[in-house]
């Protein structure tokens, strides 16, 4: 006979006990309890929580009203504009699934996420119109096409049936009822690179919306009412799940179109940004500045990034200059932020420069990932945590997407064995702290021996000449492979080869020296990350 469980008898889910999660929970307690806190700042536009909610509501109303529901696909091919923050609450409300377009992809590929996504609107910025008119001649199924017209861009063309605030007006002004029956309900689709074919179609659900936006607040330490700058493409997971975070602690989204280091300066001065994201290029952008641009910012700037391993150096420069920066780690199939370099007290204690590779690592598991390890990929047996034997990075828990759309192959190889494979290669240190050396195809194996690019990288940004340094696997008859540097200098023409082949044999074994270099700029994405593939490209050619 099986023995009864006390705690189960009558004691059931229902209506009063239990919800599913959903991050548009968040807009609508912002807007009810603080409705005048300013949401939204864009130019000399203010928005408040209960204006921004309103808008949101309109917007879902007028997607119903052309039929868009649940299982349907919204994209958007925006700015850091109100317009996409406001796509972030209105499209899910209607059960639909947004599509934030990678605003750097060409017509081909944004052609192909369109007609993959099935996607049934299309929402875009005219800065982006040449690009989108070119995909959409190519689409056998044309969206409905809504224009962005942001009277802060100017140029562009209109290409759609009408502006984003003409289709808000066909919408009701009444709150938009958005029960989420099953927080396992798609939210959010986001395309991977694809730098190796087709872009994959990473789907999010509700409640790994719901938990990384609260899980950001807590790696991050955010107090109510931050003051957020937009330097991360809200296009990029989501933002991090950020504009979901800013309605949870009703923060104050400051919207910049570009990211230039006046701009930025001019935003955290004028708004007292207290808070933003980026990838470590923004931050070497920080530092390597006119130190003028940052004259009146007295204030503390919590500055989180992620995308690269940020150099040592990068970090030391932003810490100098009173911005204090938050490594986290992840991927765009954990909603982006899963893993945070969590401080410890005796860090303190350390100089500037060793406390800043201590942070340059990326750390351990954000409070809501279940599970973190480093282990051998082929087993899944956890490497020793000694800090020299490599593995790859595995995942699981709520902060892991549902899957890739219509692809169920390459789903299920990602999670093989009940964990998610990153691909990511680290080491896994004593204290329990993992430090990524490299992407699996990343590594370069130079007769026989194994040599992490990220730690070439990173002796090469400690040159004070070098403003940026990529190192890729080049082909050699003699080694297999050997190390190929790319470098961007502060200055042109400061630093020779030899004196910088003098500069790594201070530092460098022998067989991690770079056998090849070649000065000028380095190919990276919209969100930072350096373009390997098209680096290696070049070092077959390189002299």
């Amino acid at each position: 006979m099986t023995e009864q469980n006390i705690y189960e008898l009558g004691l059931d889910k229902n209506a009063a006990n239990h919800a599913p999660l959903t991050p548009l929970s968040f807009i609508e307690r912002a807007a009810v309890v603080y409705p005048e806190h300013i949401a939204l700042i864009h130019g000399e536009r203010r928005q408040s929580w209960a204006q921004t909610w309103q808008r949101c509501c309109r917007l879902a109303s007028a997607l119903r009203r052309h039929g868009i529901g649940r299982g349907h696909t919204v994209s958007v091919m925006g700015a850091n504009t109100p317009e996409l923050f406001e796509a972030h609450f209105g499209v899910p409300m209607t059960g639909a699934v947004l599509n934030a377009l990678n605003i750097r992809l060409d017509a081909k590929a944004i052609a192909f996420i369109l007609q993959h996504a099935e996607t049934r609107v299309l929402l875009t910025d005219r800065e982006f119109s040449a690009t989108i008119k070119a995909a959409l001649a190519l689409l056998p199924n044309k969206p409905l096409v809504i224009d962005i017209d942001d009277p802060l861009y100017t140029g562009g063309e209109l290409l759609g049936e009408m502006d984003y605030d003409a289709f808000l007006q066909q919408g009701d002004d009444a709150p938009q009822p958005f029960e989420v029956s099953d927080e396992w309900q798609a939210i959010a689709l986001n395309y991977t690179s694809g730098t190796t074919g087709n872009p994959k179609g990473v789907v999010y659900h509700h409640r790994g919306a719901y938990l990384n936006a609260v899980s950001n607040v807590l790696c991050w330490g955010m107090p109510a009412k931050p003051v957020y700058l937009w330097t991360l493409p809200m296009f990029h997971c989501n933002g991090w799940c950020f504009p979901w975070t800013l309605a949870a602690v009703v923060g104050t989204s400051v919207c910049l179109r570009q990211v230039r280091d006046e701009a930025i300066f001019t935003a955290i001065r004028t708004h007292h940004v207290t808070h933003f994201c980026g990838a470590p290029v923004v931050l070497n952008l920080l530092v390597n500045a006119d130190p003028q641009l940052r004259a009146g910012i007295t204030h503390t700037v919590q500055a989180m990034t992620a995308g690269a391993a940020p150099p040592a150096a990068v970090i030391a420069g932003m810490e100098r200059m009173n911005f204090h920066v938050t490594h986290v780690y992840g991927l765009t199939e954990t909603y982006g932020p899963s893993v945070v370099c969590a401080p410890q007290p005796h860090w303190q204690d350390l100089d500037v420069r060793s406390r800043a590779e201590m942070t340059a690592r990326q750390g351990v598991r954000a409070p809501m990932l279940e599970e973190l390890m480093v282990a051998d990929p082929q087993t899944l047996v956890p490497v020793p945590k000694d800090g020299r034997t490599m593995g790859e990075v595995f995942m699981r828990g709520n902060l892991v997407m549902k899957g890739y759309l219509k692809n169920l192959k390459t789903t299920q190889e990602s999670f093989a064995g009940g964990w998610f494979h990153s691909g990511d290669l680290a080491v896994w240190h004593e204290d329990g702290y993992i430090e990524i050396k490299d992407r699996s195809k990343d590594i370069i194996i130079s007769g026989g021996e194994n040599i992490s690019s990220i730690e070439v990288e990173s002796v090469l940004f400690r040159h004070p000449l070098i403003l940026e340094a990529a190192v890729v696997a080049c082909p050699d008859d003699k080694w297999g492979e050997v190390p190929c540097a790319f470098v961007s200098l502060k200055k042109p023409d400061s630093l020779s080869r030899e004196e910088l082949l003098a500069y790594c044999r201070e530092e460098l074994a022998g067989f991690k020296i770079p056998k090849k270099i070649v000065f000028g700029p380095i190919e990276k994405t919209s969100t930072g990350k350096v373009q390997k593939y098209l680096l290696r490209e070049r070092a077959i050619a390189a002299d």
